[in-house]
C-alpha cells in the first residue's frame, strides 16, 4: 500500500509541473498579446529614399522596396496646417480620448439604430493606426482584435507618438504612404512647408485614396477638401472666411512623375545597391537620415535626355527606338549623367529598360583591349603590318569562321594603326589568335567586364568582334581606364558624406577583392600602350577609310572614340574620352528588332557628339600626352614601310627605338602566302611591291588531265597585279615562247613541273604537279583559272 500510495503521489507531482509547465508556455505565448506597444516596435525599416545631385539640386523621391512610397518625418517636421487638418477630418477629440472615444461609439451606435444602416463612424486615430498595422475583416471578430491591439497601443505609446505613427503611414493615393512623400511627390516640397490649401487637400486623401485621386477625380478632392476645411472650422483652427478663401485657392499637382525629377533609371539603379536599413538602437528611423547626395550633375543629366529624345526621334524613320547614355568624369570616376532610356515613364515603349545595365552585343568596340594587350605581350609592335585578307578559322562542330568586314572589302597590308583606327575586323581576329581567347578573356575582366562569364571556347575568336554581352556601364569603365593610362578605377555614382556611400564602398572593395583573387594583376600596366592606343583612336586621318576625315567622330578638339555595330544591326555604340570626360553612348531597340540602315557612326556617334560638344562648350580640353619612350618615323601610307619613289603617300608613325635599325635596313617587303587570295581579286594592286608574285598555280598543286582531254584542259599562269614590264616564263628550266606579262594558258600535261616568272633580278618560283587520271569524266572538259 506504501507503494502505491507513493507512486500516486509522485503521479500527482507530475501531472502538477507538467500543467505548470504547460500555463507557463501559455503565458509566454500569449504574452505579445498583452505587451504594451511602443514606438521602436512598429518602427517603419522600409522607406522611400530621397535623392539630390552634387549640387544639393532635387532629382526625386523613390519608392520602397515593397513598393509603398513611404518617408517618415518626426511629427515637429509636419505643417501645423496639415496636422490640424488631419485631426479635424479623422478625429477631433483625439487628444482627449483614450484608445476608443465611448461618445463617438454611442453616437454612431444610435445613429445606426434610427437609420438603420450605418451613418457614421466611430474609428479613432488610435484605431485607424491599428487597422493599418494590422488589417483584419470588417467582422465583429475583426473589430474586438482592433480595438485590443488600439488598447496596447495607447498603452506603450503617448498621443503625439501614435499621431506620428498614424501620419507617416496614411494612404495618399497609389503606393504613396505618409504625408512627406505625398507633399514631396505631389508638390516637390517637404511636408513642414506645406499651406493650407495644400494641407486641406492631402488631409482630404486618406478617407479614400481611390475614390479621391487627385487625378483623376479632381472635383470630388475638391469636395472633400471643403468638408475638411468645414471641420476645422468647427474645431476651431481656422475662420469661415479663411476657410472660404482657401477653398477658392488654386493649388497646381505634380505630373505622374511621381516626384522623379531627373535620372530615374538611376536612382532606381542606385536604389536597388542599398540595403536595407533598421532603426538605430534609438528607435530611430532610417527615413530621418539626410537626402542622399549623387554624383550627378542635373542640368547636364536633362540636357542629355533632351539630346537622347532628340536622336532617337530623328533616327524612327531607321526603326530605331531606345537608347542609352553615360557621362563620367575621368579624374575622379563620378557619374555625371545616366539616361536609360528616351522615356522612363513610357511603359507601351519598354521605357522602363535600362540601356547602361542592360546586356548587349558590343560590336568593336572591345578591339582596342585586344591591341593593347598584344602590344603589351610583344605579340605586336605599334609598326607591325597585318594581313587584312580573306581567312577562314576551322571550329569544332561548326562550319569555318570567315570574319569580314560589313563592306565585305579587304585592304590587304595594313599597319596596327589603321586596322584599330577603321575597326578591321579580320586583322582584329588575326590578333587575337596571337594572343588568345583566354588570355583576352582574362584581361577583359580585370577590366570590370564581370558579365562575361562562359568559357573561351564559347566566345571563340568573335569575342573581339563583340560575340559577348556586356553592359554600357562596364564599356564607359573599361574606357575609363585607357583615358587614365591604365589606372582602372570603379565608377562612382554618391558623395563619401552620403550614408549610402559607406555602404557603396564597401561593396566595391568587395568586388574588388573578389576580382583580385580571381585575377591577381590588379593595375593593368604600361603607360605608354595605353598612350599609343589613345593616339590611334583620337587619329581622324587614320580612320578616314571607313569613316572619312570630317565625320561626327571628329571634334575641334582632342577625342579618343570607337564605335561598335552587333550582328543584324541590333546595337550600336560610340565610346570615347578626352582628357576631363568619358562618354558612352548606345542606340538600339530593347525588342531586339533590327534597325534600318543603322551603323555605329549613324547611330550612336550623333548622340556622343552633341554630348562631348556640350561637355567642352566653354573650355576645350588638354590634348593627350604623346606615347612615352617611342620614335617617330616615316612611314608609306599605305605599305606601312620606309618611303620608296613608288610611295604616294608619307605619314609619321611610332617605333620602339630598337626597331629603328630594322627600319632603316629595309627595302622591300615580300608578301607571305596568306596574301594570295586577296591580291588574286585586285583590278589594280593598291600595293606597289617590289617583287613578282605568282599567284597560279599555288606551290605544291596537284591537277588531274584525263586522256583525250589534254587539249581541252588548261592552266592559267597568273602574277600578282598588273606587270606592264615585260616578264619571262620558264617551265622545268624552258623558256615558253609567249608576250603576255601577267598570265597565260597552258595545256595540261602530266609530270611534274616547276615554274618560273622572271623580270630583270626579279623572280619567283613554284612546284606543282599533273597526273593522269583514270577515270574519263561523264561532262565534257573543263579549264582551271583563278575566279
Amino acid at each position: 500500500m506504501k507503494l502505491i500510495s507513493r507512486s500516486l503521489f509522485q503521479i500527482k507531482r507530475s501531472s502538477k509541473i507538467i500543467l505548470a509547465g504547460l500555463l507557463i508556455c501559455l503565458v509566454v505565448r500569449l504574452l505579445p498579446y498583452f505587451a504594451p506597444i511602443r514606438t521602436a516596435d512598429i518602427a517603419q525599416n522600409q522607406l522611400a529614399m530621397q535623392f539630390s545631385d552634387r549640387n544639393g539640386l532635387p532629382l526625386g523621391t523613390l519608392l520602397t522596396r515593397d513598393q509603398e512610397h513611404t518617408s517618415v518625418v518626426p511629427l515637429n517636421q509636419v505643417s501645423p496646417q496639415f496636422t490640424y487638418a488631419i485631426l479635424a477630418a479623422e478625429d477631433g477629440s483625439f487628444y482627449h480620448h483614450g484608445a476608443l472615444d465611448m461618445k463617438a461609439v454611442i453616437r454612431a451606435s444610435q445613429e445606426a439604430i434610427h437609420a438603420k444602416r450605418i451613418v457614421s463612424g466611430a474609428s479613432t486615430i488610435t484605431m485607424q493606426l491599428a487597422r493599418m498595422l494590422d488589417p483584419v475583416p470588417r467582422s465583429f471578430s475583426g473589430k474586438l482584435s482592433e480595438i485590443w491591439l488600439s488598447w496596447r497601443l495607447a498603452a506603450g505609446m503617448n498621443k503625439d507618438e501614435i499621431l506620428s505613427a498614424y501620419i507617416n503611414r496614411l494612404p495618399m493615393g497609389g503606393n504613396i504612404y505618409g504625408v512627406e512623400a505625398a507633399a514631396r511627390t505631389y508638390f516637390s516640397i517637404p511636408a513642414s512647408e506645406l499651406n493650407l490649401a495644400q494641407a486641406s487637400l492631402l488631409a482630404a486623401i486618406p478617407n479614400n485614396p481611390t475614390y479621391f485621386n487627385p487625378y483623376e477625380h479632381w472635383e470630388r478632392l475638391k469636395q472633400r477638401q471643403k468638408y475638411v476645411l468645414n471641420r476645422m472650422v468647427l474645431e476651431k483652427y481656422i475662420s469661415e472666411a479663411i476657410a472660404t478663401r482657401t477653398s477658392a485657392e488654386k493649388v497646381v499637382f505634380q505630373s505622374r512623375q511621381r516626384g522623379i525629377i531627373a535620372a530615374p533609371h538611376f536612382l532606381f539603379w542606385l536604389a536597388n545597391q542599398i540595403p536595407p536599413n533598421p532603426p538605430d538602437k534609438g528607435g530611430n528611423q532610417a527615413g530621418e537620415q539626410s537626402v542622399i547626395r549623387t554624383t550627378i550633375n542635373r542640368p547636364l543629366q536633362q540636357f542629355v535626355e533632351a539630346q537622347v529624345q532628340q536622336v532617337i526621334s530623328s533616327l524612327a524613320a531607321n526603326n530605331v527606338h531606345d537608347a542609352g547614355a553615360l557621362v563620367i568624369d575621368n579624374h575622379t570616376g563620378e557619374v555625371l549623367a545616366y539616361v536609360g532610356s528616351p522615356d522612363y515613364f513610357n511603359e507601351a515603349k519598354l521605357g522602363r529598360n535600362d540601356g547602361v545595365q542592360a546586356l548587349r552585343q558590343p560590336g568593336s568596340t572591345l578591339k582596342p583591349f585586344v591591341y593593347e594587350l598584344a602590344l603589351e605581350k610583344g605579340l605586336i609592335r605599334p609598326n607591325t603590318i597585318l594581313a587584312d585578307v580573306p581567312a577562314h578559322y576551322a571550329i569544332p562542330g561548326a562550319k569555318l569562321y570567315s570574319p569580314t568586314d560589313y563592306t565585305e572589302s579587304f585592304l590587304g597590308p595594313v599597319r596596327v594603326r589603321i586596322a584599330l583606327a577603321n575597326s578591321l575586323n579580320v586583322p582584329a581576329v588575326r590578333v587575337l589568335e596571337k594572343v588568345g581567347v583566354e588570355t583576352f578573356l582574362e584581361r577583359l575582366h580585370q577590366l570590370g567586364f564581370e558579365h562575361l562569364n562562359q568559357t573561351p571556347e564559347h566566345y571563340g575568336l568573335g569575342l573581339t568582334l563583340g560575340s559577348g554581352e556586356v553592359s554600357l556601364w562596364e564599356l564607359a569603365r573599361a574606357y575609363l581606364t585607357i583615358a587614365r593610362q591604365g589606372d582602372a578605377t570603379p565608377l562612382v555614382s554618391t558623395f563619401s558624406n552620403s550614408p549610402i556611400q559607406k555602404t557603396l564602398s564597401t561593396r566595391r572593395r568587395a568586388n574588388a577583392d573578389s576580382l583580385t583573387l580571381r585575377y591577381p594583376k590588379s593595375k593593368i600596366p604600361n603607360s605608354t600602350i595605353w598612350q599609343l592606343i589613345t593616339n590611334i583612336l583620337s587619329d581622324s586621318y587614320a580612320r578616314a577609310t571607313a569613316f572619312g576625315v570630317d565625320s561626327v567622330l571628329h571634334l575641334p578638339f582632342a577625342a579618343a572614340v570607337k564605335t561598335g555595330t552587333s550582328s543584324n544591326f541590333r546595337d550600336t555604340w560610340t565610346v570615347g574620352f578626352t582628357t576631363d570626360y568619358t562618354v558612352a553612348t548606345w542606340v538600339g531597340n530593347f525588342n531586339g528588332e533590327p534597325m534600318r540602315q543603322v551603323s555605329g557612326v549613324t547611330g550612336a556617334a550623333p548622340l556622343w557628339n552633341r554630348i562631348m560638344l556640350h561637355l567642352h562648350e566653354h573650355q576645350e580640353p588638354a590634348g593627350f600626352p604623346s606615347p612615352e619612350g617611342l620614335v617617330q618615323l616615316p612611314v608609306c601610307a599605305v605599305s606601312g614601310l620606309r618611303p620608296t619613289p613608288d610611295c604616294t603617300s608619307v605619314v609619321l608613325e611610332y617605333f620602339y627605338p630598337e626597331d629603328k635599325s630594322n627600319y632603316e635596313g629595309e627595302n622591300q617587303f615580300n608578301l607571305p602566302p596568306e596574301y594570295d587570295e586577296w591580291l588574286a581579286k585586285q583590278q589594280q594592286s593598291n600595293f606597289t611591291s617590289t617583287n613578282l608574285r605568282i599567284l597560279s598555280p599555288h606551290h605544291g598543286d596537284l591537277f588531274l588531265v584525263y586522256p583525250g582531254e589534254e587539249a581541252k584542259q588548261k592552266l592559267e599562269f597568273k602574277l600578282a597585279g598588273n606587270k606592264s614590264a615585260p616578264v619571262e616564263w620558264w617551265l622545268n628550266g624552258e623558256k615558253l615562247d609567249t608576250n603576255s606579262a601577267n598570265s597565260l594558258f597552258w595545256n595540261l600535261r602530266p609530270g611534274k613541273w616547276t615554274l618560273e616568272a622572271r623580270n630583270g633580278e626579279m623572280s619567283d618560283k613554284v612546284s606543282f604537279q599533273v597526273e593522269l587520271a583514270n577515270v574519263k569524266p561523264t561532262r565534257r572538259g573543263f579549264s582551271i583559272s583563278n575566279n
